[in-house]
């Protein structure tokens, strides 16, 4: 149900999920072995980059026909997907990886839209809240909705690519 959220703990940990992990935190290594990179790889490498771009390429076009950006999509995704009642700015720097400065002139953007609003914390006066409005929360779900038949489309080319590359151990 739109605007129904979990309720934030007294103090906030980070949470555990991989989505939302410290942008500085290290993902798990694959050795690859470059003597191995042939012709298949590269087809593989290069079937996987043709799909994510056809899906960037529709997503750009979802986010222009509704009147937003990609940021401004991706903003709205983290906000609504932050495992607590509100993110932080700094929680939403991370998580987009951009300066404070460039969040804060990004919230401004969706806050003159009327899809984001800000509070300030009654724990640190520092500290700024986000949540999403309810004209955010409903162009979200209609974005996201026209983003995953996006992804729909392009998972078996990925799928494929992916197969690919995992036969040969890369």
């Amino acid at each position: 149900m739109v605007g129904q959220r979990r309720s934030a703990p007294m103090e906030r940990a980070r949470p555990a999920s991989n989505f939302h992990r410290q942008s500085g935190a290290a993902a798990p290594r694959v050795e690859v072995n470059e003597d191995w990179v042939d012709q298949e790889h590269y087809l593989g490498l290069a079937g996987f980059r043709h799909a994510l771009r056809q899906f960037i390429a529709a997503s750009e076009a979802i986010n222009r026909s509704a009147g937003t950006t990609q940021q401004q999509y991706q903003a709205m995704l983290a906000i609504r997907t932050w495992p607590y009642e509100s993110m932080s700015m700094k929680d939403l720097a991370e998580q987009l990886l951009l300066t404070h400065h460039a969040a804060v002139q990004l919230v401004n953007r969706l806050s003159r839209s009327g899809l984001a609003q800000r509070t300030a914390s009654a724990e640190d006066r520092r500290s700024v809240l986000l949540t999403l409005t309810p004209k955010g929360e409903a162009l979200l779900d209609d974005l996201a909705g026209r983003h995953l038949e996006q992804m729909l489309r392009q998972e078996p080319a990925l799928s494929a690519s992916l197969r690919r590359l995992k036969r040969m151990g890369a």
